[in-house]
């Protein structure tokens, strides 16, 4: 329990850390040291490598956790490692081969930005070694050792990027340079966490498939359309404006994604610690103790991102006076954005359900569904409302989704995520966003945000403890007065 406890809160840590640093990235250094068309070449091309790399990737990365321990001999073992060292190299070579072949039809395609041609191959190079690196980092998990690989993936880049962002303001990159040293930067991640993996369990190279292979190649494929869904339903709209609209937008676009999904950063942490529990009540049939956990996280999560989201809200104008006027955006979007988010996190810990239970099949297909959905919205209100079409589409496509798998659990299993305090707890949210959203403070935007943000959490978490809207953060809360 040491080793996870002591994993758990560097992971967390790293993560607090890697979200703050894009943050300043995202909201500071790029808007201010790089034109907008740029910011969304670099935009399109990181959101196009992470739809590419759960195709490569084809689920090995939770392969690998779920079947090495379940190999009792060193030889299967081996065998599983090495499957996961080659077939991402095999389908890339087809996935290669094919974008080779149609490289000219692939190119007429973005007529409306030249600006990305020189580049689209790129797509593939970093995807290919964000899918390498899930791989690796999940080869050092199999020794408990995730904190390494979790300070990769959350910290590692975005200090290279904030140092490549400061080399072209000194002027000592050009654009063209800092896009390939973007691509560079993501090798070298790979290639570091495959030299910690491989320090951690040498491989030995085998060519053999390993027992109970048809077991492994159908848990992979089914984790493949997981984690396509996952990353489309994210990234896909960021792509599309892409092909619709100047890439300008792109980065616009980028920008109030970015700030709606700090909403999600707690959701994240909570969920670390929800899963395996919930995994034990699903496998013990304690269908009580799940559908507590069930309310409980939803209201707890709720409570948590409503703060959260009407910090962003409130603060929202102030914020975009930190950044040039041509990244100023609708604040229509910024609501329906973070909208989504709250949604999300509103669901508690119905993904852990869901997925630990029986009906994780359903939806994946539902999943595909929605996918297929949201690109549809994307083709219809894109052309016609621009990048507020986009935030339309996203939320149209996360709610529908969301709708699917609180009925789902709830058709399967009986249990739904509300209490008789959700609606209030709602309610709540939206009057002291309205509130604080007209409340005028200094004109200074930095020291704005700082004293109205002040001022929202202490009404907030005053009322939250009275109405005892959540007893865990309650708890937590008075803990804390006390001390």
């Amino acid at each position: 329990m040491g080793v996870v406890l002591n994993q758990s809160f560097k992971n967390i840590v790293t993560t607090y850390l890697g979200f703050a640093i894009g943050a300043l990235n995202v909201i500071l250094l790029y808007p201010n040291f790089m034109e907008p068309k740029y910011y969304g070449l670099v935009t399109y091309l990181l959101s196009a490598s992470t739809l590419v790399w759960p195709l490569l990737s084809f689920g090995l990365s939770n392969t690998l956790i779920k079947f090495y321990t379940f190999y009792k001999s060193k030889t299967d073992r081996q065998r599983l490692l090495s499957l996961a060292l080659f077939l991402p190299l095999f389908i890339g070579l087809i996935l290669g081969g094919i974008g080779l072949v149609f490289y000219k039809i692939i190119l007429s395609y973005f007529t409306e930005n030249e600006l990305l041609k020189p580049y689209l191959w790129l797509i593939f190079v970093i995807g290919t070694s964000i899918a390498y690196f899930e791989v690796f980092y999940a080869w050092s998990k199999l020794k408990l050792k995730s904190a390494f690989g979790n300070f990769m993936r959350e910290v590692f880049h975005r200090v290279c990027i904030t140092f490549l962002l400061l080399l072209i303001y000194f002027q000592y990159l050009s654009i063209v340079a800092f896009i390939y040293a973007i691509t560079f930067v993501y090798i070298a991640r790979m290639l570091v966490m495959m030299l910690y993996a491989f320090r951690l369990i040498p491989p030995e190279i085998r060519f053999d498939l390993p027992t109970n292979k048809a077991s492994v190649f159908k848990y992979s494929f089914l984790i493949l359309i997981a984690g396509f869904v996952a990353t489309a339903l994210l990234d896909l709209d960021k792509v599309m404006i892409g092909n619709y609209l100047p890439l300008e937008n792109v980065s616009i676009y980028g920008i109030a994604i970015y700030i709606a999904s700090v909403i999600s950063v707690p959701s994240r942490s909570m969920l670390q610690i929800t899963g395996p529990i919930t995994a034990d009540y699903l496998n013990n049939k304690n269908k009580k103790a799940l559908q507590t956990l069930y309310k409980k996280s939803s209201i707890t999560l709720l409570v948590v991102s409503g703060l959260i989201c009407a910090l962003i809200i409130s603060n929202i104008h102030q914020i975009y006076e930190l950044m040039p006027k041509e990244y100023q955006i609708d604040v229509s979007i910024i609501i329906l954005l973070c909208s989504v988010k709250v949604f999300d996190n509103l669901l508690g810990n119905s993904n852990s359900i869901l997925f630990n239970s029986d009906y994780y099949r359903l939806v994946l297909i539902l999943g595909i569904i929605i996918s297929v959905l949201a690109v549809v919205f994307n083709i219809i209100c894109i052309p016609i409302l621009g990048i507020l079409g986009a935030a339309i589409a996203s939320f149209a496509a996360f709610c529908l989704y969301n709708i699917a798998k609180l009925w789902v659990v709830y058709k399967k299993m009986k249990i739904h995520p509300f209490s008789t305090k959700t609606p209030l707890v709602m309610l709540f949210i939206l009057l002291i966003t309205v509130v604080f959203y007209f409340v005028p403070i200094l004109n200074n935007p930095f020291f704005g945000i700082i004293i109205k943000s002040i001022l929202l959490s202490v009404v907030y978490l005053t009322i939250t403890i009275l109405f005892n809207f959540s007893e865990d953060i309650t708890q937590i809360l008075k803990s804390l007065l006390k001390k």
